[in-house]
């Protein structure tokens, strides 16, 4: 109750402050606008004195002088709302500033009640243990105070491997969201009262928060400090953040956290932006569980709320699963996944053994929370936010896919000219035909071939999908992993696009996933031949249709259909190409599974002609095919 009045004092500062300033603001501008206003009306008054009588000189003046008072009606309406909104700014700062400090003495104070009761009960309790017993029976003590900040000697996946895990707490989270409590101790006793450790207690803040959309909550306007969104003012007034109320819950849950600053790669940002001022600054929360620090980021574990057409759709029920979505990698995140988007601007919050400097926070390559979740990471040492062609305008970026993923990972990529997001060719050609993307193993390759110097953006997404779901035709939700800057600095080249084909991977390796389709002659996705070429599959269960087509720059498919023929001899599949000239071709091969539904896949992209028969099948592969007589 303290803490309550303490606020409610703060809050009615606050609004004291803001009426002042604005009557402040008002009487200024009141004195400024009379005096002017006096001083045109005297200058008319004297031109119309001096001026020679005539009716159409008179109409003139006043003419000018009405205008001349309406427009300095609107530049003094234009200046106050200026300076209205630049004070607004400055005291909502100052607001944060005092409600942070205010919160701060007062989650402290709440650690000192909870522990001065927690040692009372250990002494009270004792008195019934047997000395010799409780040697090895009590449990770790949570520290009294705040440890000092250092790396956290077991990863996140030791402490859980599977949000599933939390399946209960959450549940309570969820449940206790769906009600406004009048206090915070009513709040934070049904989240954490049924919790059995301190890893559940910042578990259900964390999941109340997330689930509590607080962006999007409807307040009265009567925000007295006993209704029950009056314990969320500070979100509503913007002058308490998500961070300073994890904080402020965590404390009255007996937990130590503190709210961290710093730079964050967030929305925005580009790979290759320099931080310096005020742009990108964000805040995070540490929290102290399983015996050491461990970062929270609340603000992007609820973030898929904010891109509105993810937003559920009204009226669905209320317990719609999509309603309470969130990103769990931004709870207990290891500090060396957290580096890669938060910069703390005090070193020791890293929680790094070996602190990185701004400089190499810049340089890291721009990942997001996907690439972590789906286990990637580079296959190359050394990658950069900016990655530089060699003289050839050539670059790769290949990224690893653990074991597991393999088989449902599908991957894609879009390139654009860095400084234009609209500008998506290049002489009538897309971007996306610099760009050879290709599967060999474990590896996704993204071989983008600058058509000419400049800076390029290079966005990848992925998204796992049985090859069951991937064949049913849903359209896909690509998320992005990462991006890269691509610098060419100068082309010694000419760089051709690559042949048309259905977009997305080159090589076999497709085939395979999506339909058993085996390679025997050709595992990767470059072929060189000479003038003609036998291509052979093995069918490791029964497809029905086959079809290919070929594809070479400055060529109708059309012409090209009567180079390419193929048969079928029990399980094998062979397909024989005979080019008509030299020269780079692309081979695209489509096929179905016996008794499958004839269909096309749009979201393959994957019709480039519209004959016929094409539309009842799926793209399965294609191939790169530089073909010469040397060969």
């Amino acid at each position: 109750m303290k803490h309550r009045k303490e606020e409610d004092d703060l809050y009615r500062r606050f609004a004291k402050k803001r009426e002042e300033e604005d009557r402040k603001i008002q009487s200024e501008f009141q004195d400024e606008w009379e005096r002017e206003l006096q001083r045109l009306t005297h200058k008319f008054e004297k031109e119309l004195a001096t001026s020679r009588r005539s009716r159409d000189e008179a109409n003139v003046l006043t003419l000018r002088h009405e205008q001349q008072k309406e427009d300095l009606e609107k530049n003094m309406t234009l200046r106050r709302s200026k300076k209205k909104e630049s004070i607004t700014r400055k005291m909502l700062e100052h607001e944060r500033y005092e409600t942070a400090a205010l919160v701060d003495r007062q989650s402290s104070e709440m650690l000192e009640l909870i522990s001065a009761r927690r040692s009372e009960y250990m002494q009270s309790e004792s008195i019934f243990l047997d000395d010799e017993f409780s040697e090895g029976a009590v449990p770790i003590e949570y520290p009294l105070n705040a440890p000092i900040p250092a790396p956290p000697a077991v990863s996140k996946f030791q402490i859980y491997t599977d949000p599933i895990e939390f399946e209960d707490v959450d549940r309570i989270a969820i449940s206790v969201a769906q009600e406004d409590q009048k206090t915070f101790t009513d709040l934070v006793r049904q989240l954490v009262g049924r919790c059995t450790t301190d890893i559940e207690k910042a578990r259900t803040i964390f999941r109340w928060i997330t689930v509590k959309n607080l962006n999007a909550m409807h307040f009265d306007d009567d925000l007295r400090g006993d209704t029950p969104m009056g314990l969320l003012r500070g979100i509503k007034y913007g002058t308490e953040s998500y961070h300073v109320l994890f904080k402020r819950l965590c404390s009255y849950a007996g937990l130590h956290c503190v709210v961290i600053k710093g730079y964050s790669k967030s929305a925005g940002y580009q790979p290759g932006v320099k931080f310096q001022d005020s742009r990108f600054r964000n805040s995070w929360n540490a929290v102290y569980v399983a015996g050491a620090w461990r970062f929270v980021q609340c603000n992007w574990g609820a973030r898929h709320l904010v891109n509105a057409k993810e937003a559920p759709k009204q009226g669905r029920g209320k317990n719609d699963s999509l309603r309470y979505e969130y990103d769990d990698h931004y709870f207990l995140t290891d500090p060396r996944e957290f580096i890669y988007e938060f910069y703390p601007l005090q070193e020791e919050w890293q929680l790094l053994k070996r602190p990185i400097t701004l400089r190499e926070f810049e340089n890291l390559p721009f990942v997001r929370s996907l690439f972590f979740r789906y286990g990637l990471h580079f296959a190359d040492e050394g990658y950069g936010a900016v990655v530089f062609t060699d003289d050839t305008g050539a670059a790769t970026v290949r990224i690893a896919m653990p074991t597991d993923m393999q088989s449902c990972l599908i991957f894609h990529y879009n390139l654009k000219f860095y400084d234009s997001d609209e500008e998506l060719s290049y002489d009538g050609v897309s971007l996306k035909r610099f760009v050879m993307q290709s599967v060999i193993g474990n590896i996704v390759a993204f071989r983008v071939h600058a058509p000419c110097s400049g800076a390029f953006l290079l966005d990848i997404f992925a998204n796992a999908v049985t090859p069951q779901e991937y064949l049913t035709g849903e359209p896909m939700k690509f998320k992005s992993v990462c991006k890269f800057k691509i610098c060419c600095e100068e082309l010694q080249t000419v760089m051709v696009p690559l042949p048309d084909c259905a977009s997305g991977e080159w090589g076999p390796t497709k085939a395979t996933r999506l339909f058993g389709l085996i390679p025997i002659t050709h595992q990767d996705p470059l072929i060189f031949a000479g003038r003609s070429l036998d291509l052979q599959f093995r069918m490791s269960r029964p497809l029905t249709d086959f079809m290919a087509t070929l594809h070479k720059n400055g060529i109708e498919e059309k012409k090209l259909a009567k180079y390419v023929t193929h048969s079928t001899l029990d399980d094998i599949v062979t397909f024989i190409i005979n080019f008509p000239e030299e020269g780079q071709y692309g081979l695209d091969i489509y096929t179905r599974e016996l008794g499958a539904p004839q269909h096309h896949h749009h979201h393959n992209n994957n019709s480039s002609s519209s004959s016929g028969e094409k539309h009842l099948l799926t793209h399965c592969c294609k191939y790169l095919i530089n073909s010469s007589k040397r060969n």
